[in-house]
């Protein structure tokens, strides 16, 4: 399966190295600074290019960028019809110490309205990009932690469920695009967890209904 990064900060850098180590061929994609690219691609031993050369190889695509970046990255990336669209963009502030959007939309609504053509699947926005290596170095070991994953494209689903189980995760499927007027603000709760509270950020979560 080939991959393309769009974005390469804390989460598009683990995620992309670990699908890398998983044999899934990655592309990085879309960074103010073209060496961390090159740099992030000879350490996975995958390949950086362009945002455009990234989406038309791509099977699937990880759309991982601040959301003030979001238009930037939506214009190079075209109109991504028909591919497959990891989003784990929440829409943050400048501060990142607040959603502007909701109770009655979402982050992940709204990318589906400004790019109708493409198969969103909203996930990896409720776990600390530091939870990934402790999570993948424990991947043969149950019960796994979950990771939420919202959407409306059935299909696209099989492919988004197979990337998160190479991390290391079980996929916990949360409903459509509307959980994320739900599971946006959990990422919230998750991020004040994880950051805010002692023992450090690699924090996971799992649901289990008792019987």
């Amino acid at each position: 399966m080939k991959i393309g990064m769009l974005g390469s900060g804390l989460m598009g850098a683990k995620l992309g190295a670990l699908w890398a180590a998983c044999g899934r061929d990655v592309t990085f994609a879309y960074s103010r600074d073209r060496a961390k690219l090159d740099r992030l691609a000879q350490r996975s031993g995958g390949t950086a290019g362009l945002v455009a050369e990234a989406v038309a190889a791509a099977d699937a695509v990880l759309l991982a960028v601040h959301w003030s970046r979001i238009g930037d990255v939506l214009d190079q990336a075209g109109d991504l019809a028909g591919k497959v669209v990891l989003n784990c963009c929440a829409p943050l502030n400048d501060g990142n110490d607040a959603l502007f959007l909701g109770p009655e939309t979402s982050g992940a609504e709204e990318l589906s309205r400004m790019r109708p053509g493409a198969r969103w699947v909203s996930c990896f926005n409720t776990s600390p990009s530091e939870s990934f290596d402790p999570v993948f170095a424990r991947k043969d070991t149950v019960p796994r932690p979950h990771l939420m994953l919202y959407d409306d494209d059935d299909g696209a689903k099989e492919t988004v469920r197979a990337l998160i189980r190479d991390i290391g995760l079980d996929p916990l499927e949360a409903g459509g695009l509307t959980a994320g007027r739900y599971a946006e603000p959990f990422a919230m709760v998750t991020a004040v967890l994880a950051y805010g509270q002692p023992g450090g950020p690699v924090l996971t979560y799992r649901f289990d209904k008792l019987r």
